[in-house]
């Protein structure tokens, strides 16, 4: 590559480049006996470097060829450094750099030439960088630094926020000690087991004005992407392990990243994109330390990761700063239990005598309090093991509301909120929840609104009747899910009468089977599915019905309750 610089112009431009790097190598060194940066690791390349320059010299070439093959050799290099080839990676990006300084001088080329002379640079800086980056190092501990921002955290935590502290650090018992165990496990440092204090205050629900949710805090796109599902009835970024699991994927990605806790930690809060383009920015011979940064990253990111360090100096030493740390909570010993069918958690904590909310405490990722209709693993107390699944036989069917889904409405001449609530059976605040509607009289013609579906109204199909039986009969084909005391829920009959009329010595049922059942619902009759909120008057209202004709179809007093999920029959 000697013959390449034999210009002072094109030597002045190579220092340019070289410079920045020289001096960050000249800080950080090398690490495992990596190569030593000087001048003369770009004056030739490796003879076995994967990307050959060679043919690029026989002949002139236009601008945007060399553009296009410096580009493709940075991508080689990339693959290479990927590959672990550090050696063929850097003579390759040696031999993009050739390929740059054969570039003409055109005004028109400036900015693509200096892109191209950043994009070596970062390369070079990120390979010797890696080298940095080992196993051990991941298990580092964190540099505590305090300095004014991070006694400006502690200051607030051992004062106006000293309660959410204490608070926070009681509940951190019921989930640091299985913390403490996967990072050890991962190799990751054991300080990071208090960044849900700062996240959440170690609160498996709790969610932040940018929709992250859990005790970790992911946004739903992290969240997928470190494989926590969810659908209308699990959110796994609320279970404490699996968001746990998911969390020390992510810190490990980001510390390979960034080859540094402190930058790791502010990828964690505001993005790896953002911290990125921070450093970019930096001027010529910052050396990408967070402090460098800190100035440019937003307010609550520039908070975060001061009140980590506050954190840990308080849990470290918390006599220093003035706080008595209480007891932690213990951690609940419960044991999994595998169920096959929708249970509702409250029935439960009833059935087992347990305190109410005990099981939510223990399977938080169940958004609505019930289990899938499928194979579930649900966490109990050790204590009622031996118990469950006699409790649990005992306990009716339960079948969950339906996901909500929403209608697309256009707001016609007229139209009110109570209007469109009513003609949709739902209500005024769910509408203006679901289109972020301040005030209910903010509505125009022409706008555009979602409405929630709250229940669905199906036509019961009734067939003739036989034996000469008063009630109607019809047949139901057995589906996923059904069982005898839903059909007759569902129907207005009894279970008994169902085996009676079909010659059933079990309550089990068969998928696709048939069933005869009588019903006492007039044909024609329609049902409606009990949603959250509902009451029987507000049921009779929506369906234009008397109080009185609900409860009698459907056998119930005025003290009667019913619940979410529960079949009403509607009278004609």
């Amino acid at each position: 590559m000697a013959s390449s610089l034999t210009s002072d112009n094109r030597s002045s431009r190579c220092w340019v480049l070289l410079t920045p790097l020289l001096v960050l190598m000249a800080v950080v060194g090398c690490a495992n006996g990596g190569h030593a940066v000087n001048s003369e690791s770009f004056d030739s390349a490796s003879d076995g470097a994967a990307f050959d320059s060679s043919a690029h010299f026989a002949s002139p070439v236009d601008s945007d060829s060399l553009i296009a093959e410096a580009l493709e050799a940075c991508e080689s290099a990339e693959a290479l450094w990927q590959q672990g080839d550090i050696d063929g990676s850097l003579a390759t990006l040696d031999a993009a750099y050739e390929l740059l300084l054969q570039i003409p001088d055109d005004p028109n080329l400036i900015q693509q030439k200096e892109d191209l002379r950043h994009l070596i640079s970062l390369r070079v800086v990120d390979i010797y960088r890696s080298q940095l980056t080992t196993a051990a190092d991941l298990n580092s501990p964190i540099p505590l630094e305090i300095n004014d921002h991070v006694q400006r955290e502690i200051t607030r935590f051992t004062g106006p926020e000293r309660r959410f502290f204490i608070e926070s650090y009681r509940r951190s018992g019921r989930y640091r000690p299985m913390i403490v165990s996967k990072l050890r496990e991962a190799g990751l440092p054991e300080e990071l087991s208090w960044l849900p204090l700062v996240e959440s205050g170690f609160k498996n629900r709790a969610l932040s004005s940018a929709r992250a949710l859990g005790m970790w805090q992911f946004i739903s796109s992290t969240g997928t992407r470190y494989g926590l599902d969810r659908s209308h009835l699990i959110d796994e970024r609320m279970d404490p392990e699996k968001s746990t699991d998911g969390a020390i994927h992510y810190l490990s990605d980001l510390h390979g990243m960034f080859g540094d806790w402190m930058m790791a930690l502010a990828s964690y809060n505001c993005g790896e994109n953002r911290v990125k383009r921070l450093i970019r920015r930096q001027e010529v011979g910052h050396l990408d330390r967070f402090w460098d940064i800190y100035g440019g990253l937003p307010t609550e990111t520039a908070r975060y990761v001061p009140r980590f360090l506050a954190t840990v100096a308080i849990v470290r030493d918390p006599e220093a700063y003035g706080m008595e740390l209480p007891e932690p909570y213990p951690a609940i010993e419960f044991e999994t239990i595998e169920v096959h069918r929708h249970l509702r958690l409250s029935d439960l904590d009833t059935a087992l005598a347990l305190e109410r909310k005990t099981l939510v405490g223990l399977n938080p990722e169940l958004r609505h309090g019930t289990t899938p209709g499928d194979r579930y693993a649900l966490r109990v107390p050790a204590t009622v093991a031996a118990l469950f699944d006699e409790k649990v036989a005992a306990l009716p069917a339960y079948v969950p509301p339906p996901e909500v889904t929403f209608a697309r409405y256009k707001v016609r001449p007229g139209d009110t909120l109570s209007t469109i609530a009513r003609r949709h059976r739902t209500t005024v605040n769910a509408i203006m929840r679901a289109n972020k509607i301040g005030s209910r009289h903010r509505i125009r013609t022409g706008q555009r609104l979602k409405v929630p579906q709250r229940g669905r109204s199906t036509p019961v199909v009734s067939a003739k009747g036989s034996g000469g039986s008063r009630l109607p009969q019809l047949t139901h084909t057995v589906r996923q899910g059904d069982s005898l005391w839903l059909l007759a829920s569902r129907y207005g009959s009894t279970v008994d009468r169902i085996k009676r009329d079909n010659n059933l010595r079990s309550n089990r049922l068969a998928i696709g089977q048939k069933i005869k059942i009588r019903t006492r619902n007039a044909a024609g009759s329609q049902t409606y599915t009990v949603q959250s909120g509902d009451s029987v008057g507000r049921i009779a209202q929506a369906q234009n019905l008397s109080v009185q004709k609900i409860l009698r179809a459907n056998a119930l007093s005025r003290s009667s309750r019913i619940y979410p999920g529960q079949i009403i029959q509607l009278p004609n």
